[in-house]
């Protein structure tokens, strides 16, 4: 893991997709800048993601993930550095069909039908998967002759899905992928996803849903004010918040707790105690040594949403 600017993760190699090659790095950006006047939307980035990582992005609005995205596809010039897809500029990744993107608030043409407009999508591209495929992949199989306008939304965010994937890309982007999605939308859909990665393709996807990045992602990249500020799996990026939760039941409040070694912040509701530690160990083997009559005792670990509010708070 890492905080600065630049990272380099190695993954065990996968299969890669049958008319393509393995690229040395699927995408790498080299000290890249980008200004909206006087706003600095990404500044001095560097990163490196190897084929077949599943990134998630992760940082506040203004953090400059669009903005990131954006350049990776093309659609977005950078005023300094060096941004390659491949081994190649976005823009002729993005025609060989090496990336392609399900981007936030993608209309949906109303009246066609799901096997159209996934078999439309994939004429645009010169090397394509079979339309069927990815139906099947999107798990759209069994709705491909009804109409778009006439789907769930999870349905229909897996058809914006599939019409990225029918490109048969190496790398496949997803801004936002799930918002305004309901529990059973976002569950369908990265279900689609899981089945998509498990191939050995590269996933990026930026997303305001912490939840779904544990068990969705092997890599995770805080960005804040356009720059890295962690970078690791997301198991490690949990635990830079540092300390550990102790909750336990207690008939009494003795007022010792908060200088049990490693003890940060004690809080009760009702007979139930919260212990904020850096030191879980130590803390539990002292509060052990007490005659407190404690009981129902819970350890739990810091997690991806408390490092990700210390990271984002200490760089406002």
């Amino acid at each position: 893991m890492t905080y600065t600017n630049q990272s380099q993760v190695t993954t065990p190699p996968h299969t890669r997709a049958p008319h393509t090659k393995p690229s040395a790095g699927a995408i790498a950006l080299d000290s890249v800048s980008k200004s909206y006047g006087p706003v600095h939307a990404v500044r001095d980035l560097s990163l490196e993601i190897s084929p077949g990582e599943t990134v998630a992005l992760l940082g506040p609005n203004g953090a400059g993930k669009s903005t990131t995205i954006g350049m990776l596809l093309g659609l977005v010039a950078a005023d300094a550095g060096k941004v390659t897809v491949c081994g190649r500029q976005p823009r002729l990744a993005v025609a060989h069909g090496r990336i392609a993107a399900m981007l936030q608030d993608a209309g949906l043409m109303p009246g066609v039908r799901v096997r159209e407009i996934v078999g439309l999508a994939a004429s645009l591209y010169p090397a394509p998967m079979p339309v069927g495929q990815a139906l099947s992949l999107a798990g759209l199989s069994d709705v491909a002759k009804r109409r778009v306008d006439r789907l769930s939304g999870g349905q229909a965010q897996r058809v914006r899905f599939a019409m990225a994937a029918v490109a048969n890309p190496e790398i496949l982007v997803l801004d936002e992928p799930t918002r305004a999605l309901d529990v059973a939308g976002r569950t369908e859909f990265w279900q689609a996803m899981q089945a998509y990665s498990a191939s050995g393709r590269t996933l990026v996807f930026a997303t305001h849903y912490l939840d779904e990045v544990s068990g969705n992602a092997s890599r995770v990249v805080v960005l804040m004010h356009g720059q890295v500020v962690a970078d690791g799996v997301p198991e490690e990026v949990s635990k830079l918040a540092g300390a550990s939760t102790i909750r336990f039941t207690a008939d009494a409040r003795p007022p010792q707790l908060g200088t049990l070694p490693g003890v940060s912040g004690v809080s009760w509701r009702h007979n139930r105690a919260s212990l904020r530690t850096a030191e879980p160990d130590t803390t539990l083997r002292a509060l052990m040594a007490l005659d407190l009559g404690w009981r129902d005792i819970e350890i739990t670990p810091p997690s991806l949403n408390d490092s990700f509010l210390m990271l984002t708070q200490e760089g406002s």
